[in-house]
């Protein structure tokens, strides 16, 4: 039996070689921009040097400096991958494509991923983002590898701003001028992402530089409020020059070698970063995010992005990955929710009335779960839904996943990242099924993975991912579950906790928490006794969404 050639693609900078797996072509480890070496990590991105003959990529490469990542009891390795895959020569791309590919009248939908990580962690690399299924669905997948902690999102005196961001925006470039070579559409692109990946495309929807680069935008799980103020980021950035024992500016930061680097990363943290005019936006559990004037939401708003349709949605137990595997949950007592509260909210006493009288029986661990959810997520999240919809040029939907892991004796949920393995089609892989794996023990509805894989894909050829647009007026969000059910303005009491007053998710600019007394809420919720903090009357259905839907 003959076997067939491995592809070859001519890009700008070289001819590569991929592999041919199946129906599948993939190619590894291209690079789209030139390795960042010394000074260079901080600096914008610059071409790639061309390379003479055809560059093999068929196995994976290096990616960005970073420490080991664990989350306590859960295995995330499929989500953050091994770690750190030591070389330069990083700034790269993975492509999956058709192997028949598509020819000038019939160019296919390109889809850019960028990865999670808590601006941090995590790579191309990872288990969890193989785009066969895409490829084998008739779509260009694109995943990228950008600079991480330090050299990618501290900000630097001497330095440009957001250097991970500007590496998503130097691979969009990228792919508008070698995608049409693998068979995709140049003018077809949907960038997409997950987390801190979801929080960089929407900065990327306010960068001018971006636009034209893409047609649409997916945003899982991010925050159009999630950027540090200037203020903020020096904070840090006086840090970590202390930690490393040099002057907080580029020349000294260049000179110090990249284990340093992530060592020092890894030391920041429990930095207050409330201001006299914002709170914190990740609530302490990062030093690292985009660093901005004015937030996403806000430029979006301002008519930034206004011809890009935009995805956009969270889990619907988001917090719970911040406190069921590190043990937090199932302990959570008042104080703790109260204390959640007021890290986020200008107004927490109100913030906790609002969420006990919308989740009639909650515990004092879903409570907090949920204020933390919508502080790093939701809350940022509907604001740049918001902001977009405002625009009739273009399309916004909305959505919320719902489907719960029983990871963790049940109580992991449906929490942060849960929907990826869905998305990438990828949700009976053996590593993402057991007690201590992100889908827990057992199988994930039979169609679930299918429908929402097609959902991503129909909406990146179309902008039209199949229910009603969301505007201000409905808020029609589809809460995907084992069925699926459209809801207007789900949990709407807990969302105007957030949009209105001294509260509003929308002005950061509302200083610190005013110190009201919580005695009120306290005493309500300290009801119960029991060793999960339940409320009293709470029986079964173990850390189960409920409550309010579309009130």
């Amino acid at each position: 039996m003959n076997r067939r050639p491995d592809p070859v693609v001519s890009t700008a900078q070289g001819a590569v070689r991929g592999l041919r797996q199946g129906d599948t072509r993939t190619f590894l480890n291209i690079p789209y921009a030139a390795p960042p070496r010394g000074a260079g990590r901080f600096a914008p991105p610059q071409p790639h040097e061309p390379w003479d003959g055809v560059r093999d990529a068929t196995v994976p490469g290096p990616n960005a400096p970073q420490s080991a990542r664990r989350l306590g009891d859960i295995d995330m390795t499929p989500y953050f991958g091994a770690g750190w895959s030591r070389g330069e020569d990083y700034l790269t791309v993975n492509v999956f494509a058709p192997a028949a590919g598509g020819d000038a009248g019939d160019a296919l939908p390109v889809m850019v991923f960028v990865h999670g990580g808590g601006f941090v962690a995590g790579s191309t690399r990872a288990a969890l983002y193989d785009g066969s299924a895409f490829a084998r669905d008739g779509v260009v997948l694109v995943t990228l590898n950008y600079r991480l902690g330090i050299a990618g999102f501290l900000d630097v005196p001497g330095a440009p701003a957001n250097r991970g961001l500007l590496d998503v925006v130097a691979a969009l470039r990228w792919v508008r001028e070698n995608i049409s070579a693998f068979g995709g559409d140049p003018r077809n692109v949907t960038l997409f992402g997950q987390s801190a990946g979801a929080t960089i495309v929407g900065g990327v929807l306010a960068t001018p530089e971006a636009a034209g680069l893409f047609r649409r935008a997916i945003v899982q799980s991010g925050s159009g409020l999630g950027a540090f103020t200037p203020e903020q980021a020096a904070r840090v950035t006086r840090a970590a020059a202390g930690v490393l024992g040099i002057e907080p500016h580029v020349d000294a930061f260049g000179g110090i070698p990249d284990e340093r680097l992530v060592e020092a990363a890894a030391g920041l943290t429990g930095i207050d970063l409330r201001t006299a005019t914002h709170r914190d936006p990740l609530i302490g559990l990062s030093p690292f995010s985009l660093v901005l004037d004015t937030q996403p939401a806000v430029s979006v708003a301002a008519g930034r992005a206004a011809d890009v349709d935009l995805l956009v949605g969270t889990n619907a137990e988001e917090g719970n990955l911040y406190l069921v595997p590190v043990g937090k949950y199932a302990t959570s007592t008042a104080a703790d929710v109260d204390e959640a509260a007021t890290r986020s909210h200008a107004d927490p006493a109100r913030l906790v009335e609002t969420y006990r009288a919308a989740r009639p029986g909650a515990s004092f661990a879903e409570l907090r779960s949920a204020i933390m959810g919508d502080a790093l997520f939701g809350a940022g999240s509907r604001a740049l839904a918001d902001a977009h919809a405002a625009h009739p040029r273009s399309a916004t939907h909305a959505y919320r996943f719902a489907w719960r892991s029983h990871a963790l004796d049940g109580e992991l949920g449906a929490t942060h990242g849960v929907e990826l393995p869905f998305v990438f089609d990828l949700a009976d892989r053996p590593e993402l099924h057991g007690p201590a794996a992100l889908l827990g023990p057992d199988e994930a509805p039979a169609d679930l993975a299918g429908r929402v894989h097609e959902t991503w894909i129909r909406f990146a050829r179309t902008g039209d991912p199949g229910w009603d647009p969301y505007d201000t007026d409905r808020r029609a969000t589809m809460c995907i579950d084992a069925e699926w059910t459209r809801v207007d303005d789900p949990r709407g009491r807990e969302r105007r906790a957030w949009s209105t007053g001294r509260g509003s998710a929308a002005d950061l600019a509302d200083g610190p928490p005013r110190r009201r007394r919580l005695g009120r809420a306290s005493a309500v919720l300290n009801g119960s006794t029991a060793l999960g903090g339940r409320a009293p009357g709470v029986a079964g259905k173990k850390g189960s969404p409920g409550g309010e839907q579309g009130r």
